[in-house]
């Protein structure tokens, strides 16, 4: 991720100062090989230095919450990769931290950033749907499919308690949310755990979560997260389906918006002439000529860096969204735990920050 980072950050036209990584030799050779200009002993002389405008966070997840503390503490501007803490109590400490010092804290939920995410917003916002009545969503990759796969986020004591929902269950739920305009009022979840074993070590977080929602509106969700479809490689669906027609956003096909309707269905291209002007905010390109995650994720950090220099951008993902995601996750796993009870997640006050 920080190779990410470190290309939005260069698109967004950031200078690329010092980074830090785990050990001193690994940050030497990262900064080689990302073309940043030195490299700090540590991720705490990374926090502290006073050179800085903003911190990016890449580091293992148990590690987001302390090292996102010190650079608050320090005055910088932050964005953290999520999920923004391993426990709610850690992400709420973090948005009150932000909100303290003042810094724009932002959490990379970039999905919400492709151009046809915006507008199937748009048609939600503008009544183009009717009533939204139900909604099917999931999110599908096959990276751990086999017992060998192996990665640190299956260590828990790394990655968290949870895996599959944290890492990837976190963004679908941003984007219903962000989409819909509406916040997940109740959930009930089931998880399942393939391989208890991974590589040398047991495994306790999720591979696969199933979930049924409702929304604020009264709508019902189903979502399936899953880091075991074969063929999936990073497949995030959102279909709604409203009074008056349907749509249908395909990550993996950015490009396009599905609109069904009960006399016929098509699909729509991103067009910046004819989009919704939040939309076309997020197309530098003309239509015909594709955009795609990293053109997202650069659209996110800009964002992010214009809020530095005091512009408050439209949907931009705060700590506040990430502690969102974080209460979220503890619902999921607690639904789990009591055999798929229903659990209550309205928001409260410190998730509108």
């Amino acid at each position: 991720m920080a190779t990410v980072h470190t290309r939005a950050g260069r698109a967004a036209r950031g200078r690329l100062t010092a980074l830090a990584s785990s050990t001193p030799e690994r940050a030497k050779q990262a900064a080689h090989d990302l073309d940043v200009e030195r490299h700090e002993p540590d991720a705490h002389a990374l926090a502290t230095a006073r050179d800085l405008d903003v911190v990016h966070v890449c580091s293992p997840n148990h590690l987001h919450a302390e090292h996102a503390l010190a650079a608050l503490h320090a005055g910088t501007h932050v964005i953290c990769e999520k999920p923004l803490a391993t426990t709610a109590a850690q992400a709420a400490r973090l948005v009150h931290a932000a909100h303290a010092a003042d810094r724009v804290a932002a959490v990379p939920f970039v999905y919400r950033y492709h151009p046809m995410a915006r507008q199937a917003r748009a048609l939600v916002a503008g009544g183009e749907l009717g009533t939204v009545l139900t909604l099917d969503a999931s999110y599908l990759q096959d990276w751990m499919l086999q017992a060998s796969d192996d990665n640190w986020r299956a260590r828990e004591e790394a990655g968290g308690p949870s895996r599959a929902f944290a890492d990837i269950g976190s963004h679908l739920c941003d984007l219903i949310e962000f989409v819909t305009g509406q916040r997940i009022h109740r959930l009930t979840a089931r998880t399942r755990t393939v391989f208890t074993s991974r590589g040398d070590h047991p495994v306790t977080n999720e591979d696969i979560a199933a979930l049924i929602v409702e929304l604020g509106d009264g709508a019902l969700g189903t979502l399936l997260i899953s880091q075991l479809a074969p063929g999936r490689k990073n497949s995030l669906t959102l279909e709604l389906h409203g009074t008056r027609q349907s749509v249908r956003f395909e990550q993996e096909r950015p490009e396009e918006l599905w609109i069904g309707r009960p006399n016929g269905s098509q699909t729509v291209l991103r067009d910046p002439r004819t989009a919704a002007p939040d939309s076309a905010r997020m197309s530098p390109l003309p239509a015909g000529h594709p955009l795609g995650y990293q053109d997202a994720f650069t659209a996110f950090v800009t964002d992010v860096y214009s809020a530095i220099r005091g512009h408050v951008p439209a949907g931009m993902p705060t700590f506040a969204d990430g502690l969102r995601a974080v209460r979220l996750t503890e619902a999921v796993l607690a639904s789990a735990r009591d055999n798929g009870a229903w659990i209550d997640t309205a928001p409260d006050t410190e998730e509108r920050v």
